[in-house]
């Protein structure tokens, strides 16, 4: 018998929250996380850093570990990919509703495009993606807003898609971002900025989560969270979050599904990544048939669903739009042991040399930390 499959945003607190409520608080209003009124809210998001992860490195993260427990930790969501979670924090909609539902997916052209940096015209970021942002309502009250990124990222699609409303400051080391953050503080008036750390998250694919590098990303970022919020005036709150955990995988945890050719009997596309794959039927072909098959081979180390199935189990929240719906494969493949799915007939080999991987369900991908500072504690 296959598993049962799990439900998704199952706390109260979630990344959905994380925003809305920092906005609420600048504007003196009441919020899910309960925050106190607050001059100028920083939400500070480490890509990457799962709750199990900075547990199990506690001793090189005191300010942080300091900070974390079970009252502590919240649901990142589904999937634990960058583009959606992201979107689900920036906009305080699930990815059901703003329609980010996956790092590689369908899309109205009925080509398979890339979340992150597959913007063009026939996927413009001021219609696919469906929410307005948490910064644009800010805007609108006479709330500045602030976007603290990598240079790199400042003028693309993504950025244009979740950011939008959002005044975009770079800095290219996390430092540099964490000073423009004290210098953005030193503005009167109401406030609200993000600020994005990508290295753990780089240093993970690279080489893994339990890597000397990552451990090191880990320090610095411990220290500048230290710097910022002994450098806090009254009314400034910093809460630090992520939108995903991680997963070492080894080489050995490869799965080439190609080599099981039931697999793909009926399977006209796959799309998502190694640990949620994304399948899209043929068709005429049934999702239920091609589940099936996936659950009799791949059952006991993956929840298999149909996109019936997972919608009903709330995987994509409780809401998912009927534009949306057709970008969420007809089947999803989510691991569960540490594994992911790769086709060896790919003569480029993308993606077999990430060591860190994420995308599913597991408490490691979905349960990140959400630790206050300042006023926000």
């Amino acid at each position: 018998m296959p598993p049962m499959l799990p439900a998704a945003f199952t706390t109260p607190a979630s990344l959905a929250t994380v925003l809305p409520s920092s906005l609420a608080a600048v504007q003196g209003q009441g919020n899910a996380l309960g925050l106190r009124p607050l001059q100028h809210a920083v939400v500070v998001v480490v890509d990457g850093l799962g709750a199990a992860a900075l547990r199990a490195r506690e001793g090189h993260a005191r300010t942080l570990a300091s900070r974390l427990g079970k009252a502590t930790t919240i649901d990142a969501g589904f999937p634990t990919t960058t583009a959606a979670a992201l979107a689900t924090l920036t906009t305080g909609t699930t990815p059901g509703e703003h329609g980010l539902v996956g790092y590689r997916v369908r899309d109205d052209a009925g080509r398979l495009s890339n979340q992150l940096n597959g913007w063009d015209e026939k996927m413009d970021p001021a219609t696919w993606q469906r929410s307005r942002t948490v910064f644009e309502r800010a805007s609108a009250a006479g709330v500045a807003a602030y976007a603290v990124g990598v240079p790199a990222y400042a003028d693309s699609g993504f950025t244009h898609a979740i950011l939008r409303g959002a005044e975009f400051i770079a800095g290219r080391t996390m430092a540099d971002r964490f000073d423009a953050v004290r210098e953005i503080l030193r503005t009167p008036g109401p406030g609200l900025t993000y600020l994005y750390v990508a290295e753990l998250d780089q240093a993970a694919h690279a080489r893994g989560w339990e890597s000397p590098r990552w451990t090191a990303e880990l320090e610095t970022l411990d220290g500048l969270v230290a710097q910022l919020a002994t450098s806090l005036g009254p009314g400034h709150g910093v809460l630090v979050t992520a939108d995903h955990g991680i997963v070492d995988i080894p080489e050995s945890g490869h799965v080439l599904y190609d080599t099981a050719p039931e697999l793909l009997e009926g399977v006209d596309e796959v799309a998502g990544e190694p640990r949620l794959l994304h399948l899209y039927v043929r068709p005429g072909a049934s999702a239920e048939e091609v589940a099936a098959r996936w659950n009799a081979v791949e059952g006991g180390r993956s929840w298999v669903a149909t996109r019936d199935e997972a919608v009903a189990a709330g995987w994509f929240g409780p809401i998912v739009a009927p534009e949306v719906a057709p970008r969420i494969g007809d089947v999803l493949i989510a691991a569960r042991k540490r594994i992911a799915y790769y086709d060896s007939r790919d003569p480029q080999r993308t993606g077999r040399s990430m060591v860190g991987q994420h995308g599913s369900l597991t408490a490691e991908e979905t349960r990140v930390p959400l630790l206050r500072f300042g006023a926000a504690v």
